[in-house]
Parts: C-alpha cells; sequence; structure tokens
C-alpha cells in the first residue's frame, strides 16, 4: 500500500463534493448506521499490515494512529475528516517528511464492545486515507471498567506489521493513541482469539508496550476534556513519560502528531541499535 501521494487540492475538491464541512458524523461514517465494523477493517484472520517503499515513496515512514471511539471520544474521527487529516498529512509533508505511510486503528474496550479493534491500511494518498476513516465504526461503547483497549494497538503493531523502514533501514516508525481513559492492564489469550481469529498467550500492557517499542516510538495523547481524563493522565505520564502528550483542545492532534513526527524524522531518532532479530517476527 502507500503508492499514491496525498494530493491537497484534490483532497480539498473531495471534501467539498462529500461535504464533509456540513454532515453530521452519521452521514459520514455510515457503519454507524449498520451498527457493525466495515469487514475489510475486521482484523479477524490478518497476518500483517504492510507500510513497502515504492517509486512513488521509497523512504516510506510507517505511522500508525489509534483512535478512541468510545463514547466520549467518537466526535475526533469527525473532526479529522473535516479539517484535521490534511492537516496532518500536509503538514508532515510540508515539514520534510514525503514519504509518510498513515495506518488507522479503532480501539474500544475487549472487556465489554463488539468491535475492540478496527484496522485500516499504510496509506498516502488523500483518497485512500478518506475511505478508510470513514469506514471507521464509531461504536461509542466503553465500559464502567476504568479503562479502554489502548494495548491492543500495541499488540497489533508488535506481532501484526511489517515495515521496510524497519527491515531495510533499521528505523522505527511511530505509535500513536488517543484517548481520555487508563489503558486496560491485560489482554487475554480468549480477547486476543475472539479479535484477531488466534491467540494462545495473555500479555500485560507493560509487557505489549515493550514489543512495540522494538519497532516503533510510542506515544499517547491525552485529551484533557474531563476530571477523569485529568486522573487519567497522571498514569500514562507514569508509563511512557515525555511520551505521553497532554491537550486540552482536542483539535490539536493533528498539530502535535504532525510536530513530533517531523521533529523525529529530520533528527533522524528512529534508528534501532540491534538489527540482529528484524525478521524474527512472532504472531500470536
Amino acid at each position: 500500500m502507500g503508492s499514491t501521494r496525498y494530493d491537497m487540492d484534490a483532497r480539498y475538491d473531495r471534501a467539498r463534493r462529500e461535504g464533509y464541512a456540513s454532515k453530521s458524523a452519521g452521514e459520514i461514517f455510515t457503519q454507524n448506521a449498520k451498527r457493525m465494523a466495515h469487514e475489510s477493517m475486521n482484523p479477524k484472520g490478518i497476518s500483517f499490515r504492510e507500510s513497502r517503499d515504492s517509486s512513488v515513496h521509497p523512504n516510506s515512514v510507517p505511522i500508525i494512529l489509534g483512535l478512541d471511539v468510545t463514547g466520549s471520544m467518537g466526535h475526533i474521527p469527525h473532526e479529522l475528516i473535516k479539517e484535521g487529516l490534511p492537516k496532518l498529512m500536509g503538514g508532515i509533508i510540508q515539514g520534510g517528511v514525503p514519504d509518510p505511510a498513515l495506518l488507522f486503528l479503532g480501539i474500544g474496550d475487549h472487556e465489554c464492545d463488539s468491535y475492540p479493534l478496527q484496522v485500516g491500511q499504510f496509506e498516502s494518498g488523500d483518497e485512500e486515507l478518506d475511505m478508510w476513516l470513514t469506514r471507521t465504526y464509531i461504536e461509542s461503547g466503553g465500559g464502567g471498567n476504568a479503562g479502554e483497549s489502548y494495548l491492543v494497538a500495541w499488540y497489533f503493531a508488535a506481532f501484526h506489521t511489517r515495515t521496510d523502514a524497519f527491515e531495510k533501514r533499521g528505523q522505527k516508525g511511530l505509535l500513536f493513541t488517543v484517548g481520555d481513559e487508563p489503558c486496560l492492564k491485560t489482554l487475554p489469550a480468549s480477547a486476543i482469539r475472539e479479535i484477531m481469529g488466534s491467540g494462545q498467550q495473555s500479555f500485560k500492557h507493560t509487557e505489549l508496550l515493550e514489543e512495540a517499542k522494538k519497532r516503533y516510538e510510542v506515544f499517547h495523547i491525552s485529551v484533557l476534556h474531563s476530571g477523569q481524563a485529568v486522573n487519567a493522565d497522571q498514569g500514562w505520564k507514569d508509563l511512557l513519560g515525555q511520551n505521553c502528550l497532554s491537550i486540552e483542545d482536542y483539535r490539536d492532534v493533528p498539530k502535535v502528531i504532525k510536530e513530533i513526527v517531523c521533529s523525529r524524522f529530520n533528527e533522524n531518532q528512529f534508528k534501532t541499535k540491534d538489527l540482529g532479530d528484524i525478521n524474527n517476527i512472532q504472531m500470536f
């Protein structure tokens, strides 16, 4: 994937035709009316999502964006399709990163939601990225269990992605989750089997974080729009340190991601220290 370019003019024209600025979330995210995830975003049976180089993008930079789509966070995908996504991709490219490949994940709650993980593809083109974003089902679930399944993003990145950036150049990608809840602490093997179709091992959230960090620099963006979110923020800081990024206005998500991607890329901070196990990728 990722063999097309992000064309700001084409994206502006399509947004105008589709009426992104004026349509409600329900009109744009049509899976909501069906009350089910799009078949193409069902992770069950997926071996890998791949970010590969191409003649158009010879130095692909893999970026995973895991969006909390539970009740209090479901407005962020709507903001992204209206204005945020072109700001994000345009800002990254203008900031000196010509070959970004972006993968959307929809994150719910594996303890109580029907669709705790939805998975797009690594894409670089404006039309393809709009397609995956608008296919996302805003389940608006979650529960009173003091957390959401951000750790499934780490699981998927660690065991079900492959990138030329890492395999050819020893460069880590970037993984962002966005939310306002704590991270659930365990991912049982039973939940993995339900989500992915197979799975024999249970994981603690810290174990999955360390696995994801082998191939990605991992960030979390805490959206501090409630007292509960402020309380959760400290736990994220304890877990990720300076890689926990706290914002009060959810519309700042594209700006924060753009600044991190551009600064890390231009400083060449994604070089791995040990390439010995690049091809020793296990699936769980």
